[in-house]
């Protein structure tokens, strides 16, 4: 008899450790669900803003631009190839975004999981997303720009034209 009770207590005791584990770990499904979804993009997300108003996005781009901390927050833009749209980061999640990408540099591909506000309130009425979450796919890096030796040597030569015709010019004019 005795052993019959420790076993239905053991059993019990079972059952409420995994009502505690999954009581603690759904939470994080939903928060990471997104990040394993399809991404969507900035013309989905402009098109039909008030569809996603407000709801769980992800969303995947290269960052361009400025990375601009304000404080415990800040901005990137993100571009995927058609629009840009602001994400607004805590700055522990600004800190995995090393590279906007510019005229000497390659922007970081980052995929965004967070909130996205049609007319942000906060943010003067903006659209943006509020990002939970980021993940950087590919890292950036400054490009090197080579000179196109045919491009130069066309231009010494059409200068040297040019000076020619000058000269000419003065010649005929004397």
């Amino acid at each position: 008899m005795l052993y019959k009770a420790k076993i239905k207590m053991k059993k019990a005791k079972d059952k409420n450790r995994n009502i505690k584990f999954w009581l603690a770990f759904l939470p994080f499904t939903f928060y990471l669900l997104p990040c394993f979804a399809q991404p969507v993009s900035s013309t989905e997300l402009i098109n039909n803003a008030r569809e996603y108003d407000g709801k769980m996005v992800s969303y995947e781009g290269e960052v361009i631009g400025d990375i601009m901390a304000r404080g415990q927050s800040g901005w990137v833009n993100v571009n995927d190839g058609k629009n840009a749209i602001g994400i607004w980061l805590d700055a522990s999640l600004l800190k995995e975004v090393s590279f906007g990408g510019r005229y000497k540099t390659k922007g970081d591909i980052i995929e965004v999981a967070g909130i996205f506000q049609r007319a942000c309130l906060e943010h003067g009425g903006d659209l943006d997303i509020h990002a939970q979450g980021i993940q950087k796919k590919i890292s950036g890096r400054q490009i090197v720009e080579r000179v196109n030796l045919n491009k130069r040597n066309l231009a010494l030569i059409l200068a040297g034209v040019l000076c020619l015709v000058w000269i000419l010019q003065l010649l005929r004019h004397r």
